[in-house]
């Protein structure tokens, strides 16, 4: 429930409660769905939320301890099993987690949404105390366009979008609408994974790097390059830049893994790379399924590891740029 994260852009991990229901395509193969089967604590959807254990909600005030102790803010992302905002959760719980993150000045709070529209009503503030972090997950740009405004009209610490599972192109500054702090980037994994464009990636940190955003790519996710380069290592991915080369080289360079357009569509045949080529959806990318661990988390030969300036009112400590 917490303690120690395996997530890469988090020291803790806290879930005051378990449960929540899919509201959207970045849903559709949730982990945390998933764990739930497996470990049989709640039912997903339209059932009802678990409030978990006192020995678990006294975990953050122990790290608030260590921390100020170490004179080092550490991030408590909360939550990975449910949403913070989930109207179906008991409202006194949303209380108790305020009255915790009060009393825990040494942390910044990671509280990732799903439903931002519902800050309104549900939060237990009317502005977030000065160590929340307040993020929503956007799987494209559409989702991003609808929910940013919302984001943007709360006054936060630091605002950021969770690009996970990235599921179409997202674009920063195209409006004139003030961008997020952070951006945190990456694709899916599990059995159902479905694959990014890296352009959509390489893209989006142009981006961040022109507006002064910070960004932080978790994974490829299960879909990556089966090709590298002999004398770095680095990961290379073919492409077809045109329909004549998808004709000349598809034999020798697909060899078992899939072909994505620039948006992402997954191009099975002749017939459907010549409307890609006829509607300028090249070039095509080569993606095959490596694995989450063989594919990593380095974008053009680098990790990269973002993160937003510390929480302002918060305490003067040193800010952590990684897990311990």
């Amino acid at each position: 429930m917490g303690e120690n994260s395996k997530i890469e852009w988090t020291h803790h991990t806290f879930n005051p409660w378990v449960g929540c229901t899919k509201v959207g395509p970045p849903c559709d193969f949730c982990y945390a769905e998933g764990w739930a089967k497996r470990s049989g604590m709640v039912q997903w959807g339209d059932h009802p939320r678990r409030r978990t254990s006192e020995a678990n909600w006294r975990q953050p005030l122990k790290w608030n301890k260590a921390a100020e102790a170490a004179g080092e803010r550490r991030r408590v992302f909360c939550a990975s099993l449910a949403d913070w905002l989930d109207n179906q959760a008991e409202p006194a719980w949303r209380a108790d987690l305020g009255e915790l993150i009060a009393a825990t000045p040494y942390l910044d709070w990671l509280l990732l949404t799903k439903r931002i529209q519902n800050f309104g009503k549900l939060a237990p503030w009317k502005s977030p105390p000065s160590n929340v972090w307040l993020g929503i997950t956007c799987g494209d740009q559409p989702e991003f366009d609808r929910d940013w405004p919302k984001l943007r009209a709360i006054t936060a610490s630091v605002r950021f979008i969770s690009y996970e599972p990235a599921l179409g192109p997202l674009r920063m500054g195209l409006s004139s609408l003030a961008d997020p702090d952070w951006i945190i980037a990456g694709g899916e994994s599990g059995g159902n994974a479905r694959p990014p464009n890296p352009q959509w990636f390489r893209d989006l940190r142009d981006d961040c790097e022109r507006l002064g955003i910070a960004f932080l790519f978790k994974q490829w996710g299960e879909w990556a390059s089966a090709a590298y380069h002999v004398g770095t290592g680095e990961m290379v991915f073919r492409q077809f830049t045109t329909f004549d080369q998808w004709v000349n080289k598809a034999s020798t360079w697909v060899n078992g893994g899939i072909c994505l357009d620039a948006q992402g569509n997954e191009l099975k045949n002749g017939a459907a790379f010549m409307k890609a080529r006829d509607e300028g959806r090249f070039p095509v990318t080569i993606l095959h399924r490596v694995g989450k661990k063989r594919a990593g988390r380095a974008l053009d030969g680098r990790e990269w590891n973002g993160y937003p300036t510390p929480a302002r009112g918060a305490p003067e400590l040193q800010p952590t740029t990684g897990r311990q």
